[in-house]
């Protein structure tokens, strides 16, 4: 419970930023649009190409690995660069300043090279990782889960390696699990903190989401049925927005604290030390 109270601490002193620059919501939006570009441009040459019968038939096209890591490659890209992007805003915003769309845009497009280079290790991973997964039981799968897990946690502070520090994709992951071993130990606390918190968060609002269905079904109204499902929608994306915007200026503070000890306005910094395990 102690934990829990910390991070919830955390998650209102994150929300604190958000709510004094609401802009950096736009950073996930346009991550998860971009992400859907990403998507159809690869599914619908996929699907009209005779990918999806050659797999129903046990045999995938020759070229469904390469582009199957391609694939992951851009996903990758794009995501690391948007959520560079928003840490480098929030911590722009943690020293003080009021940065821009452009600006946060900027930053990211500043380090591309390095992004593109985390994205191949990332996408290489990911392709492997995937490709065990799917010729081992289900003893093997949980091994891939703890591992990906693993590898998540080891890369936390990643992008903001990438963003404030001369070093190349490689050097960033060591970096990553030099800071997480040398500070907080192994269990990044906080960040699972933040995802209890919005489990709690989404399993809430899908019960609201389950109300308005029964009302608009008791009450035989479509248009109540609309207006049901388009605000269960809305709700669920924006509390995806949030959640994405949180995790990274949660990400921007530790990176921070690690460097200079202070998290930025708002965050104690015996708070964010003892919000993760640390390493006996």
């Amino acid at each position: 419970m102690g934990r829990f109270a910390r991070s919830w601490t955390l998650l209102k002193a994150s929300a604190a930023v958000l709510r004094a620059d609401r802009r950096l919501l736009l950073l996930p939006l346009l991550s998860s649009l971009a992400s859907l570009v990403v998507i159809a441009s690869f599914a619908l040459p996929f699907a009209l190409g005779g990918g999806l019968a050659a797999l129903d038939n046990g045999q995938p096209p020759a070229w469904f690995m390469v582009g199957g890591f391609v694939f992951y490659l851009v996903q990758y890209f794009v995501i690391v660069f948007f959520n560079a992007a928003l840490i480098g805003a929030a911590r722009l915003h943690l020293d003080g300043q009021r940065p821009s769309l452009s600006t946060a845009l900027g930053i990211a497009a500043a380090h591309w090279r390095q992004i593109l280079g985390y994205a191949a290790i990332a996408a290489t991973v990911g392709v492997i990782l995937r490709a065990i997964e799917e010729r081992v039981g289900w003893l093997g799968r949980i091994a891939v889960g703890l591992l990906g897990t693993a590898w998540t946690v080891a890369n936390f502070l990643v992008v903001p390696i990438l963003v404030h520090e001369d070093v190349g994709p490689i050097e960033a992951v060591k970096r990553s699990a030099q800071l997480l071993r040398k500070t907080w130990g192994e269990n990044l606390i906080g960040t699972v903190g933040l995802g209890l918190a919005f489990a709690l968060f989404y399993v809430g609002w899908a019960l609201l989401a389950a109300l308005l269905v029964w009302l608009a079904i008791a009450a035989q109204s479509v248009a109540l049925g609309l207006l049901s499902g388009i605000v269960v929608v809305l709700g669920f994306v924006l509390l995806g927005l949030v959640h994405s915007a949180l995790n990274g200026v949660y990400a921007a503070v530790v990176y921070r604290y690690a460097q200079v000890g202070d998290g930025g306005p708002g965050f104690e910094s015996s708070l964010v030390a003892q919000a993760f395990g640390s390493k006996a």
